[in-house]
């Protein structure tokens, strides 16, 4: 299997529905690192149906980006225009379930495991994004809350990815599971840490932005826990706000003095070692996640 093999089997999905203007919205999609697909590829790389199976997830994700853009209110995505700034929010929710109506025809076919696993992921990972928009109505400092919901979200999908591609190579599809779903874990941890820490040009979005739209991420709630009434009573205030120069920079220091990114970056490597334990002898997924928890965007 080659990434080249996923991203013919994706585009020969869209070509299916002779469609010209999904061909045409399909054409402005941002292309992002595929990383589901590369852990197919790295797990199961000669087995039968992996291109395939790495093309239907990989479809199910496009899907849950257009959605999360309408939800967000992105007008952009890895710094290009998303679908919705370009067309509109009913092209991108419809555009996101042709993707999802297709990648389940494709997936009917295939061992009932992974169909099943891989359906259920995709309902948790709508549940994710339901939580994830009840908890934008206020500050949420539950850290319980906060795992779940990145769970569902982000690495549901990615634990099914390892579930599956470890069931087509015939290898311990439970502990790969336990490696997928960490992954997805600290992976999310990391994307909340970058929102804080880099600049829009590397993160080819605003920086704060996950607070500007009303996500309580991991470094903020350890900062929440850290502060004083009275800063807790600010950084309350700047929630869901296009924040100032001022602010943002009360914002970076009180993260510093609070250890609160720091204490996210302990977090996310303690995930990646159960991860890296589930899977030791595998040098290219041990790899891959130390990659991933260093990455600066």
């Amino acid at each position: 299997m080659d990434l080249t093999d996923v991203t013919t089997l994706v585009k020969r999905f869209i070509d299916d529905l002779k469609t010209p203007s999904v061909d045409a919205m399909y054409d402005r999609l941002p292309k992002g690192k595929m990383l589901r697909a590369r852990l197919v590829q790295m797990i199961a790389p000669e087995a039968e149906n992996a291109a395939l199976v790495a093309a239907i997830i990989e479809t199910i994700h496009l899907s849950s980006l257009l959605h999360d853009d309408v939800i967000d209110e992105a007008t952009t995505r890895r710094g290009e225009p998303s679908i919705n700034a370009l067309y509109s929010d009913k092209h991108a929710v419809m555009l996101g379930d042709i993707f999802y109506s297709k990648a389940f025809f494709e997936l009917v076919d295939m061992d009932k495991r992974i169909a099943k696993s891989v359906s259920s992921a995709v309902t948790k990972l709508s549940l994710g994004e339901l939580l994830d928009v009840d908890m934008g109505n206020a500050f949420n400092h539950n850290l319980d809350a906060y795992y779940n919901m990145i769970y569902l979200k982000t690495a549901s999908l990615i634990e099914t990815t390892t579930y599956s591609a470890a069931l087509l190579a015939g290898k311990d599809a439970e502990a790969h599971a336990t490696f997928g779903r960490n992954l997805g874990l600290a992976y999310q941890i990391i994307d909340d840490i970058l929102d804080v820490t880099q600049d829009a040009a590397t993160l080819g979005k605003p920086a704060f932005n996950d607070y500007k739209e009303g996500k309580t991420t991991l470094p903020y709630i350890l900062m929440y826990d850290a502060l004083n009434e009275a800063d807790r009573n600010t950084l309350l205030g700047l929630f869901k706000k296009d924040l100032s120069t001022d602010e943002e920079a009360w914002l970076r220091e009180k993260l510093r003095i609070t250890g609160a990114v720091e204490q996210s970056k302990q977090r996310a490597q303690e995930l990646a070692e159960e991860a890296m334990a589930c899977v030791r002898g595998d040098v290219a997924l041990v790899g891959l996640i130390q990659t991933m928890i260093t990455r600066s965007y």
